[in-house]
Protein backbone atom coordinates (compact mmCIF):
# COMPACT_ATOMS: atom_id res chain seq x y z
CA UNK A 1 0.00 0.00 0.00
CA UNK A 2 1.25 3.36 -0.98
CA UNK A 3 0.98 6.19 1.77
CA UNK A 4 -0.14 9.76 1.46
CA UNK A 5 1.74 12.39 2.47
CA UNK A 6 -0.50 15.45 4.43
CA UNK A 7 0.96 18.41 4.24
CA UNK A 8 0.52 21.22 7.37
CA UNK A 9 2.52 23.95 8.72
CA UNK A 10 4.19 26.91 7.10
CA UNK A 11 3.85 27.28 3.44
CA UNK A 12 6.49 27.15 1.15
CA UNK A 13 6.95 30.85 0.50
CA UNK A 14 8.24 31.13 4.42
CA UNK A 15 9.08 27.74 5.45
CA UNK A 16 13.08 27.94 7.57
CA UNK A 17 12.23 24.45 8.26
CA UNK A 18 11.20 20.58 7.82
CA UNK A 19 9.44 18.27 10.16
CA UNK A 20 8.41 14.41 8.18
CA UNK A 21 6.33 13.79 11.05
CA UNK A 22 5.35 9.81 11.26
CA UNK A 23 1.93 8.13 13.37
CA UNK A 24 2.23 5.04 15.64
CA UNK A 25 -0.22 2.28 15.01
CA UNK A 26 -3.61 3.18 14.69
CA UNK A 27 -2.85 6.68 14.35
CA UNK A 28 -3.17 9.33 11.06
CA UNK A 29 -1.46 12.20 9.83
CA UNK A 30 -4.14 14.00 10.94
CA UNK A 31 -3.55 13.05 14.34
CA UNK A 32 -0.31 13.29 14.88
CA UNK A 33 0.31 17.01 13.19
CA UNK A 34 -1.43 18.88 16.35
CA UNK A 35 2.36 17.85 17.63
CA UNK A 36 3.41 19.91 15.34
CA UNK A 37 1.30 22.69 16.59
CA UNK A 38 2.24 22.35 19.87
CA UNK A 39 6.11 23.20 18.92
CA UNK A 40 4.55 27.22 17.99
CA UNK A 41 7.23 27.32 15.15
CA UNK A 42 5.64 29.36 12.66
CA UNK A 43 8.09 28.84 9.74
CA UNK A 44 8.17 25.20 9.93
CA UNK A 45 6.68 23.06 7.11
CA UNK A 46 5.34 19.83 8.20
CA UNK A 47 4.60 16.37 6.13
CA UNK A 48 2.86 13.80 7.87
CA UNK A 49 2.84 10.19 6.37
CA UNK A 50 -0.03 8.26 6.67
CA UNK A 51 -0.05 4.40 6.17
CA UNK A 52 -4.04 3.25 4.77
CA UNK A 53 -4.47 0.99 7.30
CA UNK A 54 -3.01 3.32 9.97
CA UNK A 55 -0.19 0.73 10.68
CA UNK A 56 3.49 0.74 9.13
CA UNK A 57 3.37 -3.48 9.87
CA UNK A 58 0.83 -5.90 11.78
CA UNK A 59 3.45 -7.25 14.37
CA UNK A 60 5.95 -5.91 17.08
CA UNK A 61 8.58 -4.22 15.31
CA UNK A 62 10.34 -6.82 17.18
CA UNK A 63 9.71 -9.72 15.15
CA UNK A 64 11.73 -11.51 13.02
CA UNK A 65 13.43 -9.81 9.92
CA UNK A 66 11.32 -12.55 7.37
CA UNK A 67 7.93 -10.64 9.12
CA UNK A 68 9.28 -7.09 9.00
CA UNK A 69 11.44 -6.45 5.93
CA UNK A 70 8.30 -5.73 3.40
CA UNK A 71 6.45 -3.65 5.23
CA UNK A 72 9.44 -2.11 6.84
CA UNK A 73 10.50 -1.08 3.11
CA UNK A 74 7.21 0.68 2.65
CA UNK A 75 7.43 3.06 5.35
CA UNK A 76 11.07 3.54 4.38
CA UNK A 77 10.05 4.58 1.09
CA UNK A 78 6.94 7.16 2.50
CA UNK A 79 9.53 8.65 4.26
CA UNK A 80 12.09 9.37 1.44
CA UNK A 81 9.32 10.50 -0.54
CA UNK A 82 8.18 13.25 2.39
CA UNK A 83 11.71 14.29 2.70
CA UNK A 84 12.37 14.50 -0.70
CA UNK A 85 8.82 16.43 -1.32
CA UNK A 86 10.05 18.96 1.07
CA UNK A 87 13.21 19.26 -0.70
CA UNK A 88 11.42 20.24 -3.77
CA UNK A 89 9.78 23.04 -2.14
CA UNK A 90 12.58 24.47 -1.27
CA UNK A 91 13.64 23.21 2.39
CA UNK A 92 17.25 22.55 2.50
CA UNK A 93 17.97 18.70 3.86
CA UNK A 94 20.15 20.26 6.39
CA UNK A 95 16.69 21.50 7.76
CA UNK A 96 14.80 18.64 8.07
CA UNK A 97 14.29 16.26 10.49
CA UNK A 98 12.50 13.03 11.04
CA UNK A 99 10.50 12.35 13.68
CA UNK A 100 7.80 9.67 14.99
CA UNK A 101 5.83 7.95 17.89
CA UNK A 102 5.77 4.63 18.83
CA UNK A 103 6.23 2.61 15.61
CA UNK A 104 6.22 5.67 13.51
CA UNK A 105 8.89 6.54 15.83
CA UNK A 106 11.18 3.10 15.25
CA UNK A 107 10.18 4.04 11.52
CA UNK A 108 11.74 7.09 11.35
CA UNK A 109 14.91 6.44 13.46
CA UNK A 110 15.57 3.35 11.10
CA UNK A 111 15.08 5.85 8.03
CA UNK A 112 17.79 7.99 10.17
CA UNK A 113 19.78 5.33 11.01
CA UNK A 114 20.11 4.19 6.84
CA UNK A 115 19.38 7.05 5.01
CA UNK A 116 19.62 10.44 7.78
CA UNK A 117 23.09 11.68 6.50
CA UNK A 118 23.15 15.63 5.96
CA UNK A 119 19.73 15.65 8.22
CA UNK A 120 18.50 18.07 11.01
CA UNK A 121 18.12 15.29 13.42
CA UNK A 122 16.35 12.49 14.31
CA UNK A 123 13.59 11.63 16.50
CA UNK A 124 12.41 8.71 18.14
CA UNK A 125 9.02 9.31 20.83
CA UNK A 126 8.75 6.55 22.20
CA UNK A 127 10.49 4.20 19.81
CA UNK A 128 14.10 2.51 18.74
CA UNK A 129 15.53 0.51 15.99
CA UNK A 130 14.33 -2.01 14.15
CA UNK A 131 17.04 -3.74 12.29
CA UNK A 132 18.41 -5.02 9.66
CA UNK A 133 18.59 -8.78 9.94
CA UNK A 134 18.43 -11.52 12.67
CA UNK A 135 21.30 -12.06 15.21
CA UNK A 136 22.98 -15.33 13.91
CA UNK A 137 22.83 -16.52 16.85
CA UNK A 138 19.56 -14.82 18.13
CA UNK A 139 17.50 -16.61 20.96
CA UNK A 140 14.72 -15.64 22.97
CA UNK A 141 15.26 -12.29 25.20
CA UNK A 142 13.60 -11.63 28.30
CA UNK A 143 14.94 -8.01 28.05
CA UNK A 144 13.51 -8.16 24.15
CA UNK A 145 9.95 -9.23 25.20
CA UNK A 146 11.22 -12.78 24.18
CA UNK A 147 11.96 -11.79 20.77
CA UNK A 148 15.43 -12.50 19.38
CA UNK A 149 18.47 -9.73 18.88
CA UNK A 150 18.17 -8.03 15.54
CA UNK A 151 21.90 -7.02 13.45
CA UNK A 152 22.22 -3.92 13.02
CA UNK A 153 24.42 -3.19 9.42
CA UNK A 154 24.33 0.17 8.81
CA UNK A 155 26.91 2.26 6.57
CA UNK A 156 25.77 5.41 7.11
CA UNK A 157 27.87 8.13 8.51
CA UNK A 158 26.23 10.23 10.42
CA UNK A 159 29.11 12.30 11.72
CA UNK A 160 27.65 14.87 14.02
CA UNK A 161 23.56 14.08 13.72
CA UNK A 162 21.58 15.16 16.66
CA UNK A 163 19.46 11.83 17.44
CA UNK A 164 16.52 11.85 20.69
CA UNK A 165 15.31 8.53 21.96
CA UNK A 166 12.41 8.50 24.33
CA UNK A 167 11.16 5.38 26.26
CA UNK A 168 9.43 4.61 29.63
CA UNK A 169 11.71 2.32 32.26
CA UNK A 170 8.85 -0.16 31.68
CA UNK A 171 7.29 0.52 28.12
CA UNK A 172 4.83 -2.31 27.29
CA UNK A 173 5.66 -2.07 23.71
CA UNK A 174 9.38 -0.49 23.55
CA UNK A 175 12.05 -2.91 25.60
CA UNK A 176 14.44 -0.24 27.40
CA UNK A 177 17.31 -2.62 26.23
CA UNK A 178 16.20 -1.95 22.35
CA UNK A 179 16.31 1.95 22.84
CA UNK A 180 19.47 1.74 24.61
CA UNK A 181 21.03 -1.09 22.09
CA UNK A 182 19.84 1.59 19.12
CA UNK A 183 21.67 4.59 21.01
CA UNK A 184 24.49 2.24 20.83
CA UNK A 185 24.10 2.00 17.64
CA UNK A 186 24.00 5.66 16.28
CA UNK A 187 26.74 6.81 18.40
CA UNK A 188 28.57 4.40 16.34
CA UNK A 189 27.97 5.55 13.15
CA UNK A 190 28.77 9.09 14.47
CA UNK A 191 26.12 11.10 15.84
CA UNK A 192 25.00 13.43 18.80
CA UNK A 193 22.55 10.78 20.57
CA UNK A 194 20.74 12.17 23.74
CA UNK A 195 18.67 9.47 25.29
CA UNK A 196 15.74 10.42 28.17
CA UNK A 197 14.32 7.38 29.98
CA UNK A 198 10.89 8.52 31.57
CA UNK A 199 10.73 6.77 35.60
CA UNK A 200 7.76 3.67 35.65
CA UNK A 201 5.37 2.45 33.14
CA UNK A 202 3.76 3.85 30.30
CA UNK A 203 3.78 4.44 26.29
CA UNK A 204 3.15 8.19 25.68
CA UNK A 205 4.27 11.81 24.46
CA UNK A 206 6.40 13.15 27.04
CA UNK A 207 7.08 17.11 27.81
CA UNK A 208 10.72 16.13 27.48
CA UNK A 209 9.65 15.33 23.51
CA UNK A 210 8.36 18.50 22.66
CA UNK A 211 10.70 20.50 24.64
CA UNK A 212 13.82 18.39 22.47
CA UNK A 213 11.95 18.78 19.03
CA UNK A 214 11.27 22.41 19.91
CA UNK A 215 14.66 22.63 20.76
CA UNK A 216 16.61 21.26 17.37
CA UNK A 217 13.97 22.97 15.16
CA UNK A 218 14.23 26.42 16.66
CA UNK A 219 18.05 26.28 15.54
Amino acid sequence: MTARLLRSGAPASRARAGLVLVHGRGGSGAEIAPLADALGLPDLAVITPEHPARSWWPTSFLAPHAQMAGPLETGLAAMGAAVAALEAEGVPRAAIAVAGFSQGACLAVEYAARFGAGLAGAFGLSGALVGTGDAALGSADPGLYGFAEKQFDYASDLTGLPVYLSVHAQDPHIPLARTRRSAEVFETLGAKVDTYVAPGAGHGLLAEDVTALRGLLNR
